[in-house]
């Protein structure tokens, strides 16, 4: 069975715990996957929203090259203007047409219900730790601070407006990245001469070895989540995190409530009162960060990293196909 896919690093040989075995071709542009599909069995698209709806239309337009479709981790917005909504049609006949999505979330009814995406063409798997096997880190849940980061759709307004309530907490962010913030619809609204006294900015080259660096010298690991998503944020983040030992508390949401119980503190989004409670809680309360900590660390090395990733999408990826096709591969 030959596989084209835009993952990187994605084994060229591969075999599924159920013994298929394969090779797979690692492609880029939506020409290069119809230039190919003729002559594979499987397209597997992760995360690449624009790639699949170029893929979807250029199958429905040219049948004759279209081969089934699996995407892996779509990230999708809810619409919220006139102009999303009225282009809301359209990407719903081209999401349809995918034969599957395999996500890292189990509340996904905001693609039922936003994109007419059928709940019997999406199916739950766990992520992974970004930094597993291919970073050397630290684990050790102890710190000197209180770290909030990412750029992803996170809510720097309501940690800095709970940190204000925290005066005697000490706490840190990386040197912002605006215009990432910008991309990734954060909300970052406070001057850096305004933020709360006890925050303080740290250098942050951009690398993973910095931003490792940062973390394992954190106490607590933050990560405010702006609410109304549909798609998770952050989930590498705090699975990092978990894996360097820290307690992580993360805004409720896709990704976060409906996948963690204790391995994580789970907070309102853009609720500062109640951020705050559980930062100051977590923050003196040791027994019950160092058993998040422990729970989270558990639960990270338990995901594993991109090759335990790697064969849960396949294994999905492969029996989705073979099963909806009635045929062996």
């Amino acid at each position: 069975m030959l596989i084209l896919t835009n993952f990187d690093r994605f084994p060229e040989q591969w075999k599924t715990t159920s013994g298929v075995t394969g090779r797979a071709i690692i492609v880029k542009s939506a020409w290069d996957f119809l230039r190919l599909s003729r002559k594979c069995d499987l397209v597997l698209v992760n995360c690449d929203v624009s790639l699949t709806y170029k893929l979807s239309l250029l199958y429905f337009l040219l049948p004759f090259f279209r081969r089934p479709l699996v995407v892996n981790d779509i990230v999708l917005r809810r619409p919220l203007h006139w102009r999303s909504r009225l282009m809301a049609g359209i990407k719903q006949f081209l999401l349809c047409r995918v034969d599957h999505y395999s996500v890292h979330f189990k509340a996904f009814d905001g693609l039922v219900k936003y994109f007419g995406i059928p709940a019997d063409r999406i199916s739950y798997l766990p992520f992974k730790a970004n930094i597993r096997y291919r970073y050397r880190y630290e684990v050790d849940p102890e710190g000197d601070y209180i770290l909030c980061f990412g750029r992803s759709e996170r809510d720097y307004d309501t940690f800095f407006a709970a940190m204000s309530k925290l005066p005697d907490l000490p706490a840190a962010i990386p040197q912002p990245d605006f215009l990432g913030f910008t991309i990734h619809s954060s909300r970052f609204t406070w001057p850096l001469d305004a933020l709360p006294s006890n925050v303080r900015l740290l250098e942050d080259d951009g690398s993973a070895e910095a931003l490792i660096g940062i973390t394992e010298k954190a106490r607590l690991v933050v990560l405010p989540i702006l609410s109304g998503r549909i798609c998770p944020s952050g989930i590498g983040t705090y699975l990092n995190s978990m894996l360097m030992g820290k307690c992580v508390i993360v805004s409720s949401g896709p990704g976060s409530s409906d996948v963690l119980t204790d391995e994580a503190l789970i907070v309102p989004p853009e609720d500062p009162g109640a951020l705050a409670e559980m930062i100051r809680r977590a923050w003196y309360d040791n027994a019950l960060r160092l058993r998040v900590a422990e729970a989270g660390r558990k639960y990270a090395e338990a995901c594993g990293g991109e090759p335990e990733l790697f064969q849960r999408v396949l294994d999905r990826a492969v029996e989705t196909v073979t099963s909806r096709r009635g045929a062996k591969p």
